[in-house]
């Protein structure tokens, strides 16, 4: 299916009547020939066609249209400029173009082409059996002029299909302005394929449509593909430009020329980049008019300046400005703007004194009072940095006492005096007073070659009766420490300044905190009524103050100052603490301090030093130069000593003083409790109660060694003496600790009699079994003899011949017999072989006890028994947690 070219042609002609416009090709050069193929009708101001008119000539300054029906502006759109009907044959005209500075002429001839009406063909179906061939249609570009004033409904295109030749075919359409917003825009003739537009449209609301046409046969068989076809809707320009509500720009005066102000933007809803967007800005009027300030570039709408403006001559301008568009044609849309432009003040204008010279007075020893004050004026912004006053005292002054500050209200000067003129030494000073502005002047104001403004300023000086005078106010001098009382001592002066004498002055003290001085009334000279001490809480920085009252006949007075100060003496020994506390787990000694109340030249560095008796005790490690730390020696227990330290200052003058160290079993010193003290000295050295404890025990001890060396003597001698009930000193085998054989009934006999037997010193007790002594051991003793070889047993010993009952239990003298002669053996054999290879059956390791034992591990520095843990390490003192820490880790 394919659209017919009689559907074009019958559309309907009137005002913006709608057109369609195909360029078909420029032939060789574009400067030659142009076909535009037009409706047979157009109306006036009706858009025929553009044309590239670059492509011709790039510098043309002049267009021309051959025909007066027709008219070309410079984008190269070609306008009617009346009503024409054309001819079935084709029109032609030419586009003269010509440029004035190269003197180049070059044309363009245009054809328009009116194609001719064809009727459309009636179809009927010829054959019922349907051999359909789809196929895509080629979209036809079509076009609406926007606000068209119809009338509608108005034909805009026909769609055709091939397959109408041969069969019945029905056409219809959808997409927006069918079944989608805007409904019912356009609608199509099922028949014949023409699509007609029913009202005006709005460009700037919907540029274009998209909708899809369709053929199909009355059963509802498609012959060919949808058909996208493409309604652009052709601009008309019906929108003005549009500038912002307000529009304000600010500009400094004295601006260079051609300094941007500010760029103005109009907006057009029209097409863009089409001539009804193209907009033209001009300048239609400046308040005030003269002399012009500003310009406007007419394209980008940017205002410069083309005259630098002042401030001070008009502040603010107001321009009116126009946008058009039609690239600024007469018949283009226009609309206004009224902008403001707002000079910013710089500071170009110096402030100049309303007076040249100004005299004023005031009395002399008059201080803080205002005495003159001063006007300017500034042409410049008032309340601104740029015209606020700075006033300057540039000569006359040399004495600081004047000083001149600006009213922030008013903006003048006020001259004030801050420090007493005399009489008697000046009768009037000449000030030379200069005033300029907060911020400095503007480069150009510095080219005009303006300076700074200044005026003169007479002060005539008052004379007045005047009081004593204290100069100066401050009095030292120098006084010995230790200075007895009753001493005389010169004092503070004051004098008359109208005689330059102190006769007739009286004084009086005002301060003397510690009451040290008592002052002589005419002649103000100080007697001490106390030794002077430079170490007193009242000296600072060796210096005593007294504050001096003077008073003339008239009753006027003046204060001044006397300032003794006190030469230090070496009247003060080091003195060090009392205390000092040292913890045996800590880092550190104890720190000892020593402070001396004299100056620097009779203080530090300090000498420390201990007596050759106690320095078999303690030890000094010098920390700075005024303290050092002490340590203990070994073998010194915990307790409090009283140590002698001897102190000196740096010219060997000091004393001896008492240290009391605590020496503690602490980690802290704050965990030290004790407070006895304990004096040692090698001549006499006193026990303490552990010390007597030790000797007690041990003295105990060695009475318990000698019992058992006569014990073991009399052994010797004395009838053997075995104990009924010996259970408790049965022999086991113990060659090994563990694992091994538990012990249980099987091997050890239990006593059935017990019997106490005594002989001489020995007891015990002992066991009857059918009237003879026994002891119980284990079955299978074994003693290796080197004589037989190999191993014995007490029951090979016995022999197996005696027909025991209990092979568990044997008589003493058996177990004598068979065990000293083979004891005996061994020990003389470990004393004659190096080796000690006969005893490798009784040197046995202890550092493996086994796993699973019975009984618990045996410790050789332990009497705890197994049941008792290690509870007791948190309820120690402070001074054994050290120990328990200790005994915990490992």
């Amino acid at each position: 299916m394919a659209p017919t070219p009689g559907g074009a042609l019958r559309s309907i002609l009137c005002r913006h009547l709608l057109f369609s416009l195909l360029v078909l090709s420029f032939f060789c050069d574009a400067c030659k020939k142009v076909v535009l193929k037009v409706p047979s009708h157009l109306q006036a101001d009706t858009l025929v066609g553009r044309v590239n008119l670059e492509e011709c000539l790039r510098s043309a300054d002049l267009i021309h249209s051959s025909d007066p029906d027709f008219r070309v502006l410079e984008d190269g759109s070609v306008y009617t400029t009346k009503n024409i009907e054309l001819p079935t044959e084709k029109r032609t005209f030419d586009i003269l173009l010509s440029d004035s500075q190269k003197e180049e002429q070059k044309k363009i001839e245009i054809a328009l082409f009116a194609p001719e009406k064809k009727i459309p063909v009636k179809r009927h179906a010829k054959d019922k059996a349907l051999k359909r061939t789809k196929r895509r249609w080629a979209p036809i570009p079509c076009s609406i002029m926007e606000n068209s004033l119809g009338p509608f409904p108005q034909q805009i295109q026909q769609i055709q299909s091939d397959s109408a030749q041969n069969y019945t075919i029905y056409y219809s359409i959808s997409g927006p302005g069918v079944d989608k917003e805007p409904f019912n825009l356009f609608y199509i003739d099922r028949d014949t394929g023409d699509i007609f537009c029913t009202r005006s449209v709005d460009r700037e609301t919907y540029d274009s449509f998209q909708i899809t046409g369709y053929a199909t046969t009355p059963d509802g068989y498609s012959t060919d593909l949808p058909l996208p076809l493409l309604i652009k809707v052709e601009d008309d320009n019906d929108n003005a430009p549009c500038f912002e509500d307000m529009i304000t720009f600010n500009v400094i005066e004295n601006c260079r020329v051609g300094t941007s102000v500010g760029q103005v933007v109009a907006t057009d809803r029209d097409e863009p980049d089409t001539l009804h967007t193209r907009l033209k800005y001009t300048i239609l009027k400046q308040i005030p008019e003269n002399p012009k300030h500003f310009a406007i570039h007419p394209d980008t709408g940017v205002i410069t300046t083309i005259l630098p403006p002042d401030r001070e001559t008009c502040p603010t301008y107001k321009l009116h400005v126009e946008a058009r568009d039609m690239a600024g044609q007469s018949f283009g849309l226009s609309s206004t703007a009224v902008l403001t432009i707002d000079i910013r003040d710089e500071n170009d204008n110096a402030p100049t004194f309303r007076k040249t010279s100004y005299v004023t007075e005031v009395e002399e020893n008059k201080i803080n009072v205002e005495i003159l004050r001063m006007d300017i004026e500034d042409k410049d912004l008032p309340n601104t940095p740029h015209s606020r006053a700075k006033y300057i005292i540039l000569k006359g002054n040399e004495n600081g006492q004047f000083q001149i500050t600006t009213d922030s209200n008013t903006n003048e000067g006020i001259l004030c005096v801050i420090k007493p003129l005399d009489y008697e030494a000046t009768r009037q000073v000449i000030l030379q007073v200069g005033v300029v502005n907060e911020a400095e002047f503007s480069k150009g104001t510095s080219s005009r070659g303006i300076t700074t403004c200044t005026t003169s300023v007479i002060v005539n000086v008052k004379d007045s009766d005047e009081g004593p005078e204290c100069q100066p106010p401050v009095t030292v001098i120098a006084s010995k420490d230790g200075m007895a009382a009753g001493k005389e001592i010169r004092g503070y002066t004051a004098r008359d300044p109208e005689t330059h004498s102190s006769e007739g002055l009286r004084y009086k003290k005002l301060k003397d905190e510690d009451n040290w001085f008592q002052i002589d009334e005419k002649t103000g000279n100080l007697v001490t009524t106390k030794v002077l001490d430079r170490e007193s809480r009242f000296v600072k920085n060796d210096q005593y103050n007294v504050t001096v009252l003077a008073t003339d006949a008239a009753g006027r007075s003046c204060t001044g100052t006397l300032v003794v100060r006190i030469e230090d003496e070496n009247d003060h020994f080091p003195e060090i603490p009392k205390e000092v506390t040292i913890c045996r787990h800590g880092d550190e000694g104890g720190i000892i301090e020593a402070v001396d109340h004299d100056g620097p030249t009779n203080g530090p560095p300090f000498q420390f030093s201990l007596d050759n008796q106690f320095s078999k005790f303690w030890t000094l490690q010098k920390k700075s130069d005024t303290s050092v730390i002490i340590h203990p020696k070994e073998g010194l227990k915990s307790d409090v000593y009283s140590v002698p330290i001897r102190v000196l200052d740096r010219h060997s003058k000091g004393q001896i003083s008492q240290l009391q160290v605590r020496l503690c079993d602490c980690t802290l010193p704050s965990d030290c409790k004790m407070t006895h003290v304990r004096d040692i000295t090698p001549s006499n050295v006193h026990l303490g109660k552990w010390a007597i404890l030790s000797m007690v025990l041990g003295s105990a001890l060695l009475l318990c060694v000698l019992f058992t060396c006569f014990c073991v003597t009399t052994k010797k001698t004395v009838q053997k003496c075995f104990p009924e009930d010996i259970a408790q000193q049965n022999l086991i085998v113990s060659n090994t600790e563990a694992p091994g054989e538990e012990v249980m009934e099987a091997n050890i006999r239990l006593p059935t009699q017990n019997t106490n037997i005594c002989t001489g010193t020995l007891c015990g007790q002992g066991t009857k079994t059918g009237g003879q002594q026994s002891f119980e051991m284990v079955k299978g003793y074994t003693l290796e003899s080197t004589k037989s070889g190999g191993h014995q047993t007490l029951d090979s010993y016995k022999g197996s011949g005696q027909g025991l009952v209990d092979t568990g239990r044997y008589a003493y003298t058996d177990w004598h017999s068979f065990t000293q002669p083979r004891l005996g053996e061994k020990v003389y054999h470990c004393g004659q072989d190096e080796e000690h290879k006969y005893s490798k059956d009784y040197v046995l390791s202890y550092n493996y006890e086994g796993k699973g034992s019975v009984a618990g591990s045996v410790g050789c520095c332990s009497d705890q028994q197994d049941e008792e843990g290690l509870e007791f390490l948190d309820h120690l003192e402070p001074k054994f947690r050290t120990l328990a820490k200790t005994c915990i880790k490992k």
